[in-house]
């Protein structure tokens, strides 16, 4: 059985004019809202992995639904919201005014999260646990399918990848974080293993 992560394409969102916090709170809803770049090329083993797959999940943000399209626009997707991306927190205040481009805001909010701040949005500890329910899922796909693809986000497809590795599935010991890269994890069935 196998199971490949992938994610997304790059945003069409481009802007990235400094910003206040609250401010950031908007962009990132117009970030989930948007599609991704087409390429003039793809990864070939993301390629290669969408082609043979016999299953293409992915979540149900644009970006990811697209990007599953780009790659293979014949195959029919299953998206669901249980894939989806770990959120950020938004301070309340704005922190003051202070601005800063999109992307200090992701480090300086995503740093905050991992630290256990998490204001109105889902904390580490319940993105842990949706990541369980996340594996488990992609592993009742596996079970089913055999191969399954999921075109998703990138700190939430590092978190399904922990659990899958933890749950004795074998892959790269690094989730690829680069847009379209694709990381494999295998478990032998058991009829592969009684040969062993």
């Amino acid at each position: 059985m196998e199971i490949s992560l992938i994610r997304h394409g790059k945003s069409k969102l481009i802007e990235n004019d400094k910003i206040t916090g609250m401010e950031f709170k908007n962009w990132v809803e117009k970030y989930d809202h948007y599609g991704v770049f087409e390429e003039s090329t793809y990864p070939q083993k993301t390629l290669r992995k969408m082609a043979t797959t016999n299953l293409v999940i992915t979540s149900d943000l644009k970006r990811s639904v697209d990007s599953a399209n780009l790659l293979n626009p014949k195959t029919k997707v299953i998206s669901d919201a249980l894939f989806r991306e770990t959120e950020l927190p938004i301070h309340s205040t704005g922190l003051f005014g202070i601005k800063f481009n999109p992307t200090i805001w992701t480090v300086i909010l995503r740093l905050l999260w991992f630290s256990g701040y998490s204001n109105k949005c889902e904390s580490l500890s319940l993105a842990k646990y949706r990541a369980i329910k996340a594996s488990e899922q992609l592993i009742d796909y596996a079970n089913e399918y055999n191969t399954v693809v999921l075109v998703g986000h990138g700190f939430f497809n590092m978190l399904i990848a922990k659990e899958l590795k933890r749950k004795g599935w074998k892959g790269e010991r690094k989730t690829g974080a680069k847009h379209w890269s694709c990381t494999t994890y295998t478990l032998l069935n058991y009829h592969e293993n009684k040969f062993l």
